[in-house]
């Protein structure tokens, strides 16, 4: 009889799903074990690289996304195991995880379900690794940020159950469904799933219906496994709030008396709309404050220096007229902070430099609408001038402070500095993944291999894994890569460990894999390397596309009369013009190829014309085709653009290259 059944639910995840099955198998190397995968109509070819690179997977693939429930379900109906084990794609194992859990299972009959001690990506422990059953009290705790403020409290904390030692076992009434070590006879006295729940609560619900049926639920910390916290699942999110609390209230309505049930969905809806609402103001805040302490700033700025600059150069205040500092310098402001947002000034992470490049564009544009005014409306190229400089020291000085403030979202540097990394793995592996960084945006530097071998004397090795502590700080390294290859999942968490309060980085280099992983919080998604790392996905370059297809499409416009003498199908061509215009296309896309692949790029409107058009013959086969898709993002330029558009000029008026593209057909 198989002993474990692993029972992995995918949708999109493809390389955290490899890097997840190369540690599972290494977790059943000597258990009569099954892994079963059920993929939820993935578009990133997760199941072409199952088949590929793990043919024994027993693989079912939908043909829509069934949710968490109903495919877990599919899988556990199929399951010959003793024990079925529902794990996240986004985890790494250790090697004796499952044959721990196992023994653990043995020698506790009275045990339905066993949950492990969960990491995150930066090896800081997951407090939701052990729950308590939400009642209305418990939730209302955790609704209202009792819980966070007292987290050790047995009378607040009972949400994550903080006032339990993390590194003791203990019985728990909740496990978290991101690996849930089920007994199979127990499910089969308890049913399976529930499939109203569609993402969330589900963990809850089958938890609390094993206790329910006698059985004990176990928080088992002697094992440790690394859950990536994705996106999909951020805290923050409207979406996350209003999915999880839902499904909080679908458990009361279940499990709870009917006043009880109330009081619940009572805590929940109010929960929702604080949340929401809270999010979408932090949000806004988040968004505007930048650019409205930058406006504030520079108009401040003004009203102190052009009395003094008046005083000074004309002998009296109020030489200019009140139009000056109520109409033109709003009007200044508002192209130095459109200029600001267009060179990536207000993203989370802001160079100096780019900042400071466009104040000046701004400054260039205001001087040309200078050049171009009526006499009447010119007041001071002087007042522009000391303004620029003004609006340089006041804008590098608020994100500088910001940047103080709130480290997460203004992260502020005058220069774009390198990541000092090293690789951990013998010299063979190290060299094939920092092959696959150098060829990623990242180009990080590399400060050397270190040996996961403790007996290596190779003087290419800065010292064996033993002596990463010292290595670390001598060198002031920023991010640490272990090859997956040559460290056992085991020793790569207990290194990661060692670090836990250290601002460090970690990746983890699957074998035979193109792709490096990580995360650096329980809020972020897990951080991604992969050799074709598109530069069309950096949101400057995607604003800088948007701009020239506005600009072109405004030029077209104003020359059309033209067109009809060079332009095939001048009709569709002013039709085009619009489309482009309003965003519905680009007048540049990708060439017409399978969703799949176009899946693996970042997202784009169908264009006019695509790179293939630049070529002397459009008739390429599909893999050439994929391949010049690929370096178009890969490369992008407004200069490759404009080759392209001038090169299929008389093509502008035919048809946009329309690709099936899922959920990706829209910025």
């Amino acid at each position: 009889m198989i002993d474990l059944s692993v029972i992995i639910v995918n949708y999109n995840v493809r390389f955290f799903l490899e890097q997840c099955l190369h540690s599972v198998y290494k977790s059943i190397h000597n258990i009569n074990a099954e892994v079963i995968v059920v993929d939820n109509n993935s578009v990133d070819r997760s199941c072409q690289m199952i088949r590929e690179k793990f043919p024994d997977v027993i693989l079912i693939e939908n043909k829509v996304n069934a949710g968490f429930s109903r495919a877990n379900n599919q899988a556990i109906r199929k399951a010959r195991g003793r024990y079925v084990l529902l794990l996240n794609p986004d985890t790494v194992v250790q090697e004796d995880t499952f044959s721990a859990c196992i023994q653990f299972m043995d020698s506790h009959p009275d045990a339905g379900c066993l949950g492990v001690k969960m990491i995150d990506g930066k090896g800081n422990f997951l407090p939701e690794s052990k729950r308590g059953l939400p009642t209305p009290q418990v939730a209302f705790y955790k609704i209202f940020g009792l819980s966070a403020l007292f987290p050790n409290s047995p009378k607040f904390g009972r949400y994550h159950l903080g006032f339990l030692d993390k590194d003791k076992i203990h019985q728990v009434d909740v496990i978290s469904g991101a690996f849930m070590f089920l007994r199979k006879s127990v499910l089969d006295r308890t049913g399976l799933l529930d499939e109203d729940f569609f993402m969330y609560g589900e963990d809850i619900d089958i938890s609390y219906r094993i206790t329910q049926a006698g059985f004990k639920n176990y928080y088992f910390p002697e094992t440790t496994i690394i859950h990536y916290k994705g996106e999909s699942t951020k805290k923050s999110s409207i979406n996350y709030v209003i999915v999880f609390y839902n499904a909080m209230a679908i458990f009361a309505q279940k499990h709870f008396s009917k006043n009880m049930a109330q009081t619940y969905n009572f805590l929940i809806h109010l929960a929702i709309y604080f949340r929401a609402a809270f999010s979408i103001l932090r949000r806004f805040f988040l968004t505007i404050i930048n650019p409205v302490l930058n406006a504030a700033a520079i108009y401040a700025g003004y009203k102190f220096f052009l009395p003094v600059w008046e005083s000074s150069v004309f002998g009296k205040e109020g030489y200019y007229p009140d139009t000056f500092i109520h109409i033109v310098v709003p009007v200044y402001i508002l192209i130095w902070l459109l200029s600001v947002y267009f060179s990536g000034g207000y993203e989370k992470m802001v160079r100096g430099m780019d900042l400071i490049k466009g104040i000046l564009l701004g400054t260039l544009a205001i001087l040309i609408i200078y050049a171009l005014l009526p006499e009447s409306f010119r007041f001071s190229r002087a007042l522009i001038i000391m303004g620029t400089v003004w609006v340089i020291f006041s804008a590098v000085g608020i994100r500088f402070l910001l940047s103080l403030a709130d480290k997460s979202n203004f992260k502020f540097g005058f220069f774009r500095s390198k990541k000092h990394i090293i690789i951990i793995g013998t010299e063979e592996e190290g060299e094939r993944v920092y092959s696959i960084l150098r060829q990623t945006r990242i180009k990080p530097e590399l400060i050397g291999y270190v040996s996961p071998d403790e007996s290596c004397n190779n003087l290419n090795f800065l010292g064996s894994v033993s002596m990463i502590e010292e290595i670390v700080k001598i060198h002031k390294v920023d991010e640490l890569i272990f090859c997956a290859k040559d460290m056992t999942s085991r020793n790569i968490i207990s290194t990661m460990l060692k670090f836990t309060n250290a601002e460090l980085d970690f990746k983890i280099a699957p074998p035979e894999s193109l792709s490096v992983i990580g995360s650096n919080s329980i809020n972020t998604a897990g951080d991604l390397y992969v050799v074709h790392f598109n530069t069309l996905s950096m949101n400057l370059n995607r604003r800088k596309k948007r701009i020239l297809d506005f600009l072109l499409s405004i030029l077209f416009l104003a020359v059309s009369p033209l067109t009809a003498f060079f332009v095939i199908h001048p009709g569709r061509f002013i039709k085009n013009i619009f489309t482009v215009l309003f965003g519905i296309h680009s007048w540049v896309g990708y060439h017409p190829v399978s969703e799949a692949t176009i899946s693996l790029l970042p997202r784009l409107r169908p264009g006019i014309l695509t790179p293939v058009c630049q070529l002397e013959s459009t008739n390429q086969d599909r893999k050439t085709v994929e391949k010049i898709n690929m370096l178009y993002a890969k490369d992008y330029s407004i200069w490759n653009d404009l080759i392209i558009i001038w090169k299929g000029l008389r093509q502008l008026g035919s048809g946009p290259n329309n690709i099936i593209y899922s959920s990706h057909n829209a910025d």
